[in-house]
This record gives C-alpha cells, structure tokens and sequence, in this order.
C-alpha cells in the first residue's frame, strides 16, 4: 500500500525551489549592489556612482536649507586625502566627528555630492555597555 503524501514530484519540486533560493543567495551575496566601496585616497578617476567610505573629520556645517556638509579621510590614516561632501537626508543618530561612515554619490568638481537618504555609519568595534563602579554580583 502506498503511503499518503509520498509523492516524488513534490520532493522534486520543493528541491527545486531550495536550490533557486539558495542561488538567489549566492548571487546577492557576491554581486552586491554593483557599486564600488572606495575611500578619499582612491575616489579620484571615479567618474560613476560610488560608495565612500571613511571617517569624519572636522565640524560638520548644516545649512537651513537642510544642506549638511562635512569631510571625511581614510580610516586609519590620518594624514590621507580628505574629501568635501554635500549630503542632504537624514542624519543617524551616530554620526559625529571621528566616526565611520559610508555615503553613496558622485564625484563632482571636487567635492563629493552624495545621494539623499544614502549616508550610514558604522559601528564602532570596540561598542560596549560603559562599567558600573560597583560589583554587588
């Protein structure tokens, strides 16, 4: 007697569907967005869309326009290239002066004219709940 439910055509097709997530996956995992991370150092040549990555550097300068405006180096390298960039959109909570941040836009006469909506910071590595000064555990 056959048993109920055992049809190799729903194996098949459920194998299927897996094995086309699965590339689907593997696919947005390399492909990316198709847009090259590059830092201040490497931005110049770049004449298409781009995502910049690097830390910021002196006061950011907003405009009531809703025009912000600050700079950014390489991350590590203090004494790097530093790029002007123009962003409009919202701010994240964590950008500030020192921290890591990546932007999407173009370069153009100079100063780096971000996409709204585009600029994201990174987490610092080292992020952790501050100490108490009491250890009654």
């Amino acid at each position: 007697m056959p048993r109920v439910g055992s049809s190799p055509a729903r194996l098949v097709i459920a194998l299927s569907v897996a094995a086309v997530l699965a590339i689907f996956v593997v696919y947005t995992a390399v492909a990316g967005n198709g847009i090259a991370d590059v830092t201040p150092s490497t931005l110049a040549g770049h004449s298409d869309d781009v995502a910049l990555v690097g830390k910021v550097v002196g006061k950011p300068h907003a405009s009531t326009n809703g025009v912000l405006r600050f700079r950014i180096r390489d991350i590590g390298k203090a004494t790097a290239a530093r790029v002007p960039i123009v962003y409009r959109g919202s701010v994240p909570d964590l950008f500030k002066t020192g921290g890591d941040i990546t932007v999407q836009g173009r370069l153009r006469n100079g100063v780096f004219v971000a996409k709204r909506g585009s600029l994201v910071t990174k987490c610092p590595d080292h992020y952790a709940p501050a100490k108490s000064k009491s250890s009654n555990t």
